[in-house]
């Protein structure tokens, strides 16, 4: 019997704020931790990118985003959606097995909406968002790369520009006029919501409750109508992304503070989506997946330290948007009931990429070699047939200005000077003068680091071990040449 997949996706979720990776983490998280315990925790998982449209490019298509060209992220009507229609998703992948599949929550990987005169739009901004003409379906939304439901957001819900809910192709209740922050909660984590158009009855403060709503009903639906067809739920939160905008229940409900209580709020979700699948007799044979698309935001991880000694971004040097271990280090759980061992740990060095491979091979599904082209089947490592051998040799990495970074064993080679993402000179914004470390090459064009040995990434080794920078460099080059990070896949006859 073909297993049931949760992927449950947080926003700027960082690798020190939830307690099972992080024992001095100030924010309880019993659901995520007792998630963990129940199935196998990563430690070396990565986000494909260092921001939230690129990874979830990646993880829709197995395929790194730097490849498509396109840098920065989507704000409002940005688009169109970066994944063409004839490249395959890990939504189809599930589809053509006769799986339902549904989305709730943030897609943010471009949407094409039109004007009056039915022109496409296609740019970021509040002026776009003003002219769109919401009588006219949207041609590239969730329904038309994988998924047969979805309910959710163009871009990020509560900042970018455009605040209202898309149900399949449509804005049901279009925005009347520019959201009022002036009620919002003001605090030091409040300060990323932009001042777009906003429909009536959406609440800012309640997102992830709506969210959750959808996702618990779908639950409800398919268990009573189907339960003998297999589905695919990604869910796809706006918490942890500032603002940090706590629900009215959790508010106050930690001694960490209004993002403190956020955290708490996105733990509650996840439990209440274990609860669901419990209550519907789908536990025992679904997958569930839980991790982050980058590590986290900088304001949040400056502030938390300050104000709570908590730190999102503990042990590794960097944040949301740098290439450095922070800014993709995140928490990766998967539970399996019967399948992944309770309480077991994995070092296998993962990326978010590995979803597409890893669920094509759930159903036994071939991939064509022009498709999910970073992505390696995670599965042996699940059921813990994969050994010591690393399911990885290289493992790219890359930021929203397109800096690229490759990993082998324990090596890091950074192709770029800095942090590829976050300025940290004196003159940099946000206050990240303080966490910037001495440069111990300041001539090195690039960056190597010994992970094993120096975890915090602190010593530049390009001068001391030049024929590694000349190895890691030189795959860095085969690997955007090519257009591919895995082997070739050979067909097998058998499916």
């Amino acid at each position: 019997m073909r297993p049931n997949v949760v992927l449950i996706l947080a926003d700027d979720l960082g690798f020190g704020d939830v307690g099972c990776y992080n024992p001095e983490a100030k924010v309880p998280t019993p659901n995520i931790d007792r998630l963990a315990r129940q199935g196998m925790l990563f430690s070396d998982a990565h986000s494909p990118s260092t921001v939230c449209t690129p990874t979830r490019y990646s993880i829709l298509t197995g395929r790194m985003a730097f490849r498509t060209g396109m840098r920065g992220v989507f704000t409002g009507a940005g688009g169109p959606c970066m994944i063409e229609d004839t490249r395959p998703t890990i939504g189809g992948v599930f589809q053509a097995a006769g799986y339902t599949t549904a989305m709730f929550g943030k897609w943010h990987v471009g949407m094409t909406f039109f004007d009056k005169q039915g022109e496409p739009i296609n740019k970021n901004g509040l002026e776009a968002v003003q002219r769109i003409d919401y009588s006219r379906p949207i041609p590239d939304a969730p329904i038309h790369r994988g998924f047969d439901q979805f309910f959710g957001t163009v871009c990020c819900p509560t900042t970018d520009w455009l605040y209202a809910f898309i149900e399949g192709d449509r804005i049901p209740v279009p925005p009347t006029e520019i959201i009022d922050r002036e009620p919002l909660p003001n605090h030091p984590y409040s300060q990323d919501n932009r001042p777009g158009m906003i429909a009536p009855g959406y609440d800012v403060e309640e997102i992830d409750l709506v969210f959750l709503e959808k996702s618990l009903a779908f639950l409800e639906e398919h268990s009573a109508k189907s339960p003998a067809k297999p589905f695919f739920l990604f869910h796809s939160t706006q918490a942890v992304h500032l603002p940090s905008f706590a629900a009215d229940a959790f508010k106050g409900k930690t001694k960490a503070g209004p993002h403190g209580d956020f955290i708490f709020e996105l733990d509650h979700v996840v439990g209440e989506l274990m609860r669901a699948l419990d209550k519907h007799g789908l536990a025992e044979n679904t997958l569930v997946v839980f991790s982050s698309d980058n590590g986290p935001e900088v304001p949040t991880v400056i502030s938390m330290r300050n104000d709570h000694e908590h730190d999102g971004a503990r042990p590794w040097r960097g944040v949301k948007r740098d290439n450095w271990e922070g800014g993709h280090r995140v928490p990766f759980i998967a539970r399996w009931p019967g399948k992944v061992s309770p309480g077991s740990r994995s070092e296998q060095t993962i990326c978010l990429t590995d979803l597409m491979a890893t669920c094509a091979a759930i159903v036994e599904a071939d991939l064509p070699n022009d498709a999910a082209e970073d992505s390696y089947d995670l599965l042996p490592v699940l059921l813990g047939a994969a050994g010591d051998k690393p399911l990885r040799q290289y493992t790219l990495h890359q930021t929203m200005s397109l800096a690229l970074a490759i990993r082998h064993g324990p090596w890091k080679y950074l192709d770029h000077r800095g942090s590829g993402g976050n300025n940290y000179s004196l003159d940099g914004g946000w206050g990240m003068k303080l966490f910037a470390l001495p440069e111990r090459a300041p001539e090195a064009p690039g960056q190597l680091y010994r992970l094993d040995e120096d975890p915090g990434e602190t010593t530049n080794l390009y001068f001391k071990h030049p024929e590694i920078v000349k190895e890691l460099k030189a795959k860095l080059e085969e690997f955007k040449v090519s257009g591919r990070s895995v082997p070739l896949r050979p067909k097998t006859s058998s499916r």
